[in-house]
């Protein structure tokens, strides 16, 4: 498989902030890939280097072996990447239908999600197409930020906490829907604090610390690794 995204030693700071300190990973095309850790060690601010709304001071972003860093996050977005933010940051006051429609680009290609489609992945917002983001459960929330990201038909998604704030029976909800957009070939970066679920669904998986990386490998490698887990992933 090609590298669909390569992050090559990136330095990112909120003002004087150190945050991300040599941060380097990789994703692979049609691949799960999880960064974990523990809060506050740059989880977040790796997704937000991606995107272009925290940009990196040094190192490189490659995207299909196209350079981003420095782009805005408009054009990042351009170039087919969908970020499925921390804390959903569906719009509210908008219809389900309205969200979905505010976000739909080359649908007509041939595969590729339309409305019909997201809605047979998530089946209740069809129920609710007409309802405002904030007539939503928080389940229902997080299952409209998926398929926003979706309908826009990108290369790669970014997943930010997407269990953050739900119920246990609604993460598994999403684990299932991460497991079977894999399934159809699609290329996710996700961070998640929730080590089983990242786990769960991630072709290979990174462990970051204090903006650095301390562990890579397979899900089955970091099981193997106990100690990596309770020094830096044990809450």
């Amino acid at each position: 498989m090609s590298d669909l995204l390569v992050v090559d030693d990136i330095h990112t700071y909120y003002g004087e902030s150190y945050i991300l300190q040599g941060l380097s990973l990789r994703v692979a095309s049609s691949s799960v890939v999880s960064i974990v850790g523990r809060n506050g060690m740059g989880k977040t601010t790796a997704m937000r280097s991606v995107m272009g709304f925290t940009p990196a001071r040094r190192g490189k972003i490659l995207f299909r072996g196209e350079e981003i860093t420095g782009l805005t996050a408009f054009e990042i977005a351009r170039k087919g990447l969908a970020l499925v933010p921390q804390g959903r940051r569906i719009f509210p006051s908008l219809s389900v239908k309205e969200n979905l429609a505010i976000a739909a680009r080359d649908y007509n290609k041939k595969g590729a999600w339309d409305t019909k489609r997201v809605l047979s992945l998530f089946p209740v917002l069809g129920k609710r197409l007409q309802n405002k983001g904030n007539q939503l459960s928080g389940g229902e929330q997080q299952m409209l930020a998926i398929a926003r990201a979706l309908i826009s038909n990108p290369a790669l998604i970014l997943m930010d906490e997407p269990s953050e704030g739900l119920a246990p029976m609604v993460i598994q909800e999403v684990g299932v829907v991460i497991k079977q957009l894999r399934q159809e070939g699609a290329s996710i970066l996700l961070a998640e604090q929730n080590l089983p679920l990242a786990m769960d669904v991630a072709d290979y998986m990174y462990v970051i610390n204090k903006g650095a990386k301390v562990f890579e490998g397979t899900p089955a490698e970091l099981r193997a690794s106990p100690e990596t887990e309770r020094e830096y992933l044990a809450v």
